[in-house]
């Protein structure tokens, strides 16, 4: 703030823009061995400041690149002048099909984290970043850069920053919302890049059976919800049984903003009438394609905020009847949920499910759906059951069995909030692949959650 007292006094914001103006090679110069460097967040992520670190590898040692999802097509111009991680190593507080193979080949670590705490613990936790650099959008006559459909955790990156370089895009979507931008004050180097556009993130079609879940998920929506979907081909087929529904009268209280979003909007089935931000698309970032971005673009719609109150607990459980709708890996009979790991191997993070796990359930009305298929296709052919009796070694805990509220596969939808041990055992083995029912009742009976008296519901 203190340098935004100071900068108030000046008159030409543009001389100001000029003395700040330098190229990539001059702006990594900062960086130094032994240095955390952030790199922004998700379509924030800087290209041509990577590629000009990326010359002065063999000069550097041990830095660590933060990151969260890096969602290009190719790994970033450090990993590919370091594969071997001698010289950078990258940090993820949540991991693409990238992240993934870049930590297969012993480069990139992830940050385990709750999406909702993710602005203090850059502000607070990590001691200082040394360099912050993120793509933001052109700068305004006020001095201000927007940080495009991106906003998440970056304040508090930037209050633990000691220096700050934006990347300018001319393609990143000028977003509305709360502290959606940075003025040039706080701001120690400019470059200006190619115009570069966002990366298109386009789900897959929805398979068979992840129709059949979002039917059972569909069954459950009511006129009046508030909905936060996840991206994938299932939660885009749940928009699209919506729209062609008798459900209306929805809002968005979301962490992602994704497609299916603009298309209950174009089928008129989005009013925003809700308790917070009334009127208003609420999200802390957007990936998705080009429709997205171009629907987001100097939208008043459109409400960008900070994760810390996006994802708050209260803030989500002010609005009624919030629908929470997400995936996960596999699910045990006592109702935990792993949505991260397939034994020891790392599959993506938390992010913001347990947030909107907790947080619909907070709300009047609301519900959360944690969804997977009831079993997985091995390499052999054979198939194995995603319900499980106990989550395998290695597996990760990213919604314990007190916050676990709905679990849907394709054979229906059980409920485990307020219920006993053997009450979840049976309705997580009514919606078991059926070829798996017995073999998991005789494992709850060793377990000594199931008794002669339990039944099937």
């Amino acid at each position: 703030m203190e340098k935004l007292r100071q900068f108030s006094k000046m008159n030409d914001i543009q001389n100001e823009y000029k003395k700040k103006l330098v190229s990539a090679d001059e702006a990594v110069k900062v960086v130094k061995s032994g240095d955390l460097v952030h790199y922004g967040l998700f379509g924030g992520l800087v290209r041509d400041l990577d590629t000009a670190l990326a010359k002065r590898t063999e000069e550097l040692f041990d830095v660590r690149v933060a990151t969260t999802i890096w969602n290009y097509p190719e790994p970033p111009a450090i990993l590919q002048a370091d594969p071997r991680a001698k010289h950078f190593k990258c940090l993820s507080t949540h991991f693409s099909a990238m992240d993934r193979k870049m930590n297969k080949e012993g480069c990139c670590w992830f940050i385990p984290v709750q999406f909702r705490e993710n602005t203090k613990y850059w502000a607070e936790n990590v001691g200082d970043i040394n360099v912050a650099m993120f793509q933001v959008g052109p700068m305004d006559k006020f001095g201000n850069f927007n940080f495009g459909p991106q906003l998440g955790e970056y304040w508090g990156i930037i209050e633990s920053a000691q220096k700050i370089i934006v990347e300018v895009n001319e393609c990143q979507p000028i977003v509305h919302g709360m502290e959606n931008s940075i003025n040039i004050a706080e701001i120690d180097m400019i470059i200006e890049s190619e115009a570069r556009p966002l990366p298109n993130v386009v789900a897959k079609d929805a398979s068979d059976i992840e129709k059949k879940i979002a039917a059972h998920i569909v069954n459950e929506i009511e006129s009046g919800s508030c909905l936060q979907l996840g991206i994938g081909g299932m939660p885009n087929y749940v928009g699209k049984m919506i729209a062609e529904s008798d459900i209306n009268d929805l809002s968005v209280h979301t962490e992602m903003f994704v497609d299916a979003y603009v298309h209950l909007y174009e089928q008129g089935k989005i009013t925003g009438n809700k308790n917070t931000n009334k009127g208003k698309m609420v999200f802390t970032f957007a990936m998705g394609s080009q429709e997205v971005y171009d629907f987001l673009d100097d939208n008043p719609l459109a409400y960008m905020a900070p994760v810390d109150y996006v994802n708050s607990l209260e803030v989500i459980g002010a609005n009624d009847k919030v629908v929470s709708i997400n995936s996960c890996l596999q699910v045990d009979l006592f109702g935990q949920v792993n949505s991260e790991s397939v034994g020891f191997q790392h599959i993506g993070g938390t992010g913001g499910q347990l947030d909107f796990v907790m947080g619909a359930f907070k709300s009047k009305g609301g519900k959360s759906f944690l969804c997977t298929p009831s079993v997985r296709k091995n390499k052999d052919g054979s198939l194995s059951s995603l319900i499980v009796p106990t989550l395998p070694q290695g597996s990760i805990v990213s919604c314990p069995r007190s916050a676990t509220n709905y679990i849907v596969t394709e054979y229906g939808v059980a409920n485990m909030k307020g219920k006993s041990t053997f009450e979840r055992t049976e309705r997580l083995i009514a919606i078991a692949h059926p070829d798996f029912r017995e073999e998991l009742i005789k494992e709850a009976e060793k377990m000594g959650i199931w008794k002669n008296s339990s039944k099937v519901l």
